[in-house]
């Protein structure tokens, strides 16, 4: 017989899976990382970087996760990140 809390775990665990199967904090992580060492981009580069990065995470934050990791690729695909 499986218990009340173990319904609720098995519950809470199956809502967040969805949410985990994406990368987005860890691209998130990545970018930052990549900024802080200097890259040698254009003005124009650096903007676009940081645009895509900050809309990246605002589409995390509201659930919209393909659309996030997309907005992130294209930053890590500007800052040469594979």
């Amino acid at each position: 017989m499986i218990t009340r809390t173990a319904l609720i775990a098995i519950a809470l665990l199956a809502l967040s899976l969805p949410a985990m199967a994406y990368h987005c904090s860890a691209d998130m992580k990545k970018i930052d990382a990549a900024l802080m060492d200097g890259p040698q981009l254009s003005e124009a580069q650096m903007s676009e970087v940081k645009s895509l990065r900050a809309d990246g995470q605002a589409d995390h934050e509201a659930g919209r996760h393909d659309d996030s990791v997309a907005k992130l690729g294209k930053a890590m695909e500007i800052l040469g990140i594979k």
